[in-house]
């Protein structure tokens, strides 16, 4: 079927902000599809409150409403296109994940879209309710011939315990229309199940539950499938769970393809999924479908349908090389996957089932530690943030490479750091060895975040593979594949030193996935820049060098028109008396930059990066140089297969890296002869991450591109960096450095309580608190800092501001960078270099709160024209005493008019997207252009722009929803995985918007509770007052209802917890009679009275506020929304441009 004619414009609905459960996979989708469908001439309305990710581009679509993706907002977007001549045709449901798929449903549902005429096309109603509703798709499941496990779906406490009765426990919730498995879990004991009951019920678009019998233990399989209006089905790739059944697939090490099921089972799966598909009715894209099978007995049970482009079609797509969303999109306008091609080869229909010959890992990446009361326990709601994916010739290399893709210290499955094994056979008295068999049993039979390394000490203390799996229930054919990798370590080990491993030792170390930090720690007794490039040149000097294979989708029975490589070891082979490796790199003669990317997303370094290493790439292209992409992160645009020249799916390690810049240079630096071809690596855009090898790869003699390496070390060293404040003027809050336990204790005595402690280079805030005492200080020290490297990682102490106002300030400049790390293949414009302010950004939440974790306008709201320009003059000042070349982040205090600067980095900042969002300007485009070599002057038009009357607030997104019980007090440590923009000339309307993206909409009738401490009894008695005048009927404890009346502002009283009285504020909550939360914390814990009230407004759903000038904020928002109606506007409109496929009105303007 051709290419449907009769639509013209086509809505696509994107995810939202960033949550567990739902990150930015979904936006790689909606990218993918967006530039489909616009290549093939359709014109596309974008619907996304995200501001972080590329999708939001106004490159990417022709009109882009960074709105609340809420039925109120489409409506309103919908009804603006039609009343611009411009009417929405069609919706594209299927590519923003759950989010976009609800808000669909309730569209249709409500009759919006047949009002205004717009058909759904990828899924229709018909097809998600089947898919969705779990009782529907039962019965669809068994018309098929297929079963389910016992299971009954009940919208009901009564029903769901009268099935308890017939299957007993452990029983499984899976609440329908949810994502990453929220309100689900597994129930122990009837309390337990009461609680997941009346969360699924509560979570569910429908209130609607499914209750399954227990399968804990089964295998689990997902499958990846596309179908189209003529029935052509195939199987994009198959997928395979390490972890049994009751651990959410996103959070298990995943492997493709499956290895533990004969030819005979893998066609079993794939008739069922062709089966179902049709039988729910899919048949212009994506899906998903997943599988359970008894190891014992190989009954098959289907556990559940996605209808539509799922979290693993990101990993399915990387996996393969072939673009799921972008064929979905396809399909979705009348295509038949005949018609179309495969990028990957250019040769074959898209009809072809993708063949791959090598291993896929996709790891999860987790960050309890900055939930430290969350219980770590994997269950089926889904608590990663984050995954990486390798690429291997065998799964112990893939696997091995996954575990050093995850940025936490380890290198591999054991030699690291981490290893307490390695750590007593070398005499290191203070490492508990052997682990006690009662650890070891928890450790195994429970899942959690570190268990399979618990697997290995398992195997080095002699445990039986059977006894492992009765434990784990991971399949013995990987664990016979961990008990290989151990007793590969002991043949490594024999050899006592470096220098006696030999040529067919090191090549076999390395196709198992060993690195060569592994080998610096075991022989050369640490792991630094220096042991690593030591193992380095030994290796070369073996000749044990990697080569590159590319990702073809046909096992190289095609040849592959994309370059997209990963590395791995082979034997070489003798062609003519020549010893030859299979190397299938192409390299041009082209000028190269290597853009390393941020790794697996986790709080503090998410989506907001790869927006800038995707317009890094972009910016490669408009300067005339090749790009290159590495990165390990399977979900992101950046490793799209068209968005660089050459993409590297590898780890973010300096062996890695290395391996990379000397294959494209023809050799490292001391070979004379090389070609040279990569101009040198941007390592300011991707995060911490490649920050972190910066150090690393200068010592192999790779040039920097941008800002050189002694400022980026001026900026972060706090000595350094307080004498060039004191030479510029300007003032820091009183600080100090502390290198011991004993001077931490002294510098706080000298600069005064409270205090702000942080280790020094860490992104995110990691480890960062307020200390009000020296009890509180002793306890960080001791605790939160390993004491042991002070030495080299030393903590910084800031004397902390309260009551002041917290400002982000983003700047490009061109100064000239350091000649000691700058590229000799970079020409840099002779114009006078100078520094631009690209926004500044004023926090709402005051001083204490992370910059990432507070909501923030630009422009300014509160500050006087005078301070701004005092901003602006300190930040170019920085800038050129820096010698910054591209972005550069400032964060300041302000305070009875006094400016204090926080820090200054000197490299992209998560605010750069919102900046560029909020201004219309790509802002790090136009910084990479300018670390490539070209003036600020000569790109003015590029960074010119009018004001345009418009606000913007960044409102951050939490997880507190995933980790019951956990305190959700914010603080100086970063926790949101996420950020939604309100756009609007209002700011009053733009903060309201905010809080609708981050589905937190405030109410604008009702209950409210107020509970603070006593530093803001005397703020928040406007905020009383306001809301009392609003209708609102306030609710607090006895000592605020007098301090309030004693300012005439009416307030009921309410018990407090404590008083043992009953109805209490926690019992109002559990009733649904509480709707919005004021509370800023005087005790935080999840077992205080405060605690349990905040946990409880999470687990209601209440919107809750914990600051007195979010409150304030929250105020002027509701006020707005009860003036009256609000509207919507794409960004086109804001910046005065629109698209020149834009004809109305008959006039065209050029974007």
């Amino acid at each position: 079927m051709p290419r449907r004619d009769d639509i013209h414009t086509i809505l696509i609905l994107g995810s939202g902000p960033i949550v567990i459960g739902q990150g930015c996979e979904f936006d790689y989708s909606g990218t993918q599809a967006c530039k489909a469908l616009r290549d093939d001439g359709y014109r596309i309305v974008l619907v996304n409150s995200n501001p972080a990710t590329i999708m939001t581009d106004p490159a990417f679509s022709d009109r882009t409403y960074i709105e609340p993706i809420t039925m109120e907002a489409v409506e309103r977007v919908l009804a603006l296109e039609i009343e611009r001549g411009t009417p929405v045709d069609a919706v594209l449901p299927t590519l923003g994940g759950q989010t976009a798929l609800n808000c669909a449903c309730e569209l249709d549902e409500a009759g919006i879209f047949e009002k205004y005429g717009v058909e759904m096309i990828g899924a229709t109603r018909e097809i998600i309710d089947r898919a969705e509703d779990r009782l529907k798709f039962r019965k669809v499941v068994e018309s098929c011939g297929y079963k389910l496990p016992h299971s009954e779906v009940v919208t009901t406490l009564d029903e769901g315990f009268a099935f308890l009765e017939q299957i007993g426990l452990p029983a499984i919730i899976r609440p329908a229309f949810t994502l990453g498995g929220s309100g689900g879990g597994i129930a122990y004991n009837r309390d337990e199940f009461e609680d997941q009951l009346r969360r699924g019920i509560a979570a569910s678009r429908i209130g609607q539950v499914q209750i399954d019998q227990s399968v804990l233990g089964w295998k689990e399989y997902e499958l990846e499938v596309v179908r189209d209006r003529n029935d052509n089905c195939i199987i994009i790739c198959g997928i395979e769970n390490i972890d049994a059944m009751g651990v959410h697939t996103g959070d298990s090490v995943t492997v493709a393809p499956i290895q533990t099921l004969s030819d005979r089972e893998y066609q079993r799966l794939r008739d069922a999924s062709f089966d179902i598909l049709r039988a729910v009715g899919v048949d212009t894209g994506g899906s998903n479908v997943q599988f359970a099978i008894n190891p014992e007995t190989a009954e098959m049970v289907v556990v559940e349908m996605n209808p539509r482009v799922s979290r693993s079609s990101a990993l399915a797509s990387k996996a393969t090389g072939f673009p799921i969303a972008h064929i979905a999109a396809k399909l979705a306008v009348g295509y038949t996957l005949d018609e179309l091609r495969n990028d990957i080869t250019e040769t074959t229909s898209a009809c072809f089932e993708p063949s791959i010959d090598y291993v896929v890992v996709k790891m999860p990446r987790w960050t309890f530690e900055k939930f430290p009361e969350a219980d770590e326990t994997l269950t089926t709601q889904m608590k990663s943030v984050g995954e990486a994916m390798s690429i291997g010739r065998n799964f112990r290399e893939a696997f091995q490479k996954a575990i050093r893709s995850m940025e936490v210290k380890r290198f591999g499955y054991g030699l690291d750091g981490q290893d307490r094994w390695l750590a007593a056979r070398n005499g290191d008295a203070d490492v508990e060895w052997p682990v006690d068999e009662e650890t070891i049993t928890r450790k195994l039979a429970v899942p959690c975040q570190g268990r399979l390394y618990y697997v290995r000490y398992a195997i080095k203390l002699g445990w039986s593979l059977e006894r492992i799996f009765e434990l784990t229930g991971i399949d013995p054919w990987y664990l016979n594949q961990f008990e290989q990798l151990v007793q590969f370590e002991d043949r490594l080990l024999a050899c006592g030193s470096l220098e006696s491993i030999d040529a067919g030792l090191m090549l076999e170390a390395k196709q198992n996935g060993y690195s060569d930090p592994q080998l610096a720690k075991v022989f050369l007794g640490g792991i630094s820049t220096e042991t690593i490039l030591k193992v380095r040149a030994y290796r070369r000097q073996l000749g044990v060098e990697p080569v590159f294979k590319l990702v073809d989708t046909c096992a190289a029975e095609f040849e592959a028109m994309t370059p997209y490589y990963y590395s791995t070891y082979e034997q070489p082979f003798e062609v003519n008396g020549v010893l030859m490796t299979d190397d299938e790199i192409r390299v041009s003669d082209t000028k190269k930059i290597v853009i390393l990317g941020g790794g697996p997303n986790r709080i503090g370094q998410g989506i907001e990066f790869d927006y800038c290493c995707c317009q890094a790439a972009f910016a490669c292209e408009d300067m005339g140089f090749e790009s290159v992409m590495i990165n390990s992160n399977p979900e992101t645009v950046s490793t799209d297969y068209d968005t660089s020249d050459l993409l590297f799916f590898e780890p973010l390690t300096l062996e890695d890296v290395l391996n990379i810049v000397e294959r494209l240079n023809g050799g490292g630096a001391d070979q004379a002869k090389r070609t040279g071809g990569v101009a040198g690596c941007i390592v300011q855009f991707g995060g911490q991450t490649p920050l972190n090898l910066a150090h690393g790869l200068v010592a192999a003699g790779v040039p920097l591109i941008g800002t050189g390496l002694q400022s980026i070390d001026e900026a972060e060293d706090r000595e350094s960096f307080k004498a060039i404040l004191d030479r510029l003027g300007l003032q820091q809050p009183p600080n100090g450095i502390a290198y011991s336990l004993e001077q931490a204790q002294g510098i706080a005595t000298d600069i005064g309580y409270p205090v702000l402690v942080r280790p020094s280079y860490v992104l995110g805030g990691r480890g960062m608190e307020i200390c009000f005492d020296e009890e509180a200080l002793d306890r960080y020290m001791r605790t939160a800092v390993d004491v042991s490297e002070l030495a080299d990682a030393p903590v910084l102490i800031d004397r902390f501001l309260s009551h002041a106002t917290e400002v982000d300030v983003d700047v490009v400049a061109d100064y000239a960078p350091h000649k000691s790390t700058r590229s000799s293949q970079i020409n840099h414009a002779a114009d006078p270099p100078q520094a631009i302010i690209a926004g500044i950004m004023e926090h709402i939440e005051q001083a204490g709160v992370h910059s990432g974790d507070s909501s923030c306008i630009l422009p300014p709201d509160t500050l006087s024209p005078s301070i701004r320009r005092r901003i602006t003059e300190q930040a170019k000042a920085l800038a050129e005493a820096l010698q910054v070349r591209g972005l550069m982040n400032m964060q300041l205090a302000v305070r009875d008019d006094e400016i204090f600067v926080i820090e200054v980095n000197p490299r992209a900042s998560r605010t750069v997207p919102f900046v560029a969002k909020s201004t219309g300007v790509p802002w790090s485009r136009i910084a990479a252009k300018v670390m490539m070599g070209a003036s600020l002057a000569s790109l003015e038009d590029e960074t010119h722009r009018e004001e345009t009357g418009f606000y913007a607030v960044k409102e951050p997104v939490f997880p507190f929803d995933k980790f019951p019980g956990v305190d959700v007090v914010l603080g100086p440590e970063m926790r949101s995985t996420g950020e939604a923009m309100g756009f609007d000339r209002s700011l009053s309307v733009a903060l309201a918007k905010a809080k609708m993206s981050a589905w937190l909409p405030l109410p604008t009738e009702g209950e409210v509770f107020l509970s603070v401490r006593d530093a803001d009894k005397q703020g928040v008695v406007d905020v009383a007052r306001s809301l009392g005048s609003m209708g609102f009927t306030v609710h607090c404890t006895q000592g605020t209802c007098d301090l309030l009346a004693a300012h005439s502002v009416e307030a009921t009283p309410i018990r407090k917890i404590s008083e043992g009285a009953r109805p209490n504020i926690l019992d109002r909550l559990a009733n649904g009679e509480i709707d919005l939360i004021i509370n800023t914390p005087t005790r935080t814990g999840s077992q205080t009275d405060e605690g349990r009230i905040r946990a409880m407004a999470i687990r209601s759903g209440v919107p809750m506020i914990t600051t007195l000038t979010g409150a304030m904020a929250a105020v002027r928002a509701i006020s707005a929304l009860r003036a009256g109606t609000w509207k919507v506007q794409a960004l086109q409109d804001a910046y005065g441009v629109t698209s020149t496929r834009e004809q109305s009105s008959g006039e065209v303007i050029e974007q």
